[in-house]
């Protein structure tokens, strides 16, 4: 009988131990990186983000509030909560006041710039434009002090600024397997760096793109630092246990 009672505490023990391993997210089968996948990271030209389907656009003509639309020079702020945005279509076009429809899809700011200043040159001479993305945002999550969704303001985007902008690492943090996942061409990809290594927080010239996801995961003590304050007393009821019955 004295048998039976160890062992169901050492199954007990075992269980608790077993409930200590890290769940981390975004896991693969495959922990290799190709040099295809590594080459869509790392080393980019400048990049110039692409108006998508479905981005928020704010349109600025100087001394004409009535053309514009989220104008940075009237009242308002080019801020969605005034809701003064267009919203690209699923045909890739926007509705501009005076203009209609403009095909915008797969241009770059500067080139919806100089598509718009053209057009309104028709009623305006030397028309100035500023057009602005308002959704152009990055989810970063994991071990971070403060986790989020968050807008990216310009087009140079660095890894390091990122995680910056979360506040920095948290204490269980995995510097060592900060993982981007980023879809190129329909299909999700993971590049995955060591920024406890000078090279690849700088040298590697990683850029974050909008729709990207950072994801810090949690080194592997981290579900032992919390468990243990349950598995100690369970090893001592074992030790007390098996104190008794060697006594029995």
């Amino acid at each position: 009988m004295k048998y039976t009672y160890l062992q169901a505490l050492l199954l007990l023990l075992a269980l608790a131990l077993n409930s200590c391993a890290t769940q981390n997210l975004f896991q693969t089968t495959n922990n290799t990186q190709s040099p295809a996948d590594t080459l869509a990271f790392v080393n980019l030209p400048a990049y110039e983000y692409a108006i998508r389907k479905d981005d928020k656009v704010s349109i600025s003509v100087w001394d004409h509030d009535d053309l514009s639309v989220g104008s940075v020079y009237g009242i308002y702020n080019s801020n969605e909560v005034y809701g003064k945005w267009l919203q690209v279509d699923s045909k890739g076009y926007i509705t501009v006041p005076k203009l209609g429809e403009v095909q915008v899809e797969n241009l770059t700011v500067v080139q919806a710039e100089n598509t718009l200043r053209e057009l309104y040159k028709a009623w305006i001479v030397n028309p100035v434009v500023e057009v602005k993305i308002l959704n152009k945002e990055v989810s970063v999550i994991g071990e971070l002090k403060s986790p989020g969704r968050f807008l990216l303001e310009k087009d140079d985007n660095s890894l390091v600024d990122l995680i910056s902008k979360a506040g920095d690492f948290d204490f269980y943090a995995d510097k060592r397997k900060v993982q981007i996942i980023r879809k190129i061409n329909g299909q999700p990809k993971m590049h995955t760096v060591d920024l406890t290594k000078l090279d690849a927080a700088f040298t590697q010239n990683i850029q974050i793109q909008p729709g990207d996801i950072v994801y810090v995961p949690s080194r592997k003590g981290k579900m032992w630092d919390r468990k243990i304050g349950t598995i100690i007393p369970i090893t001592s009821i074992i030790s007390s246990v098996v104190l008794i019955l060697g006594i029995l």
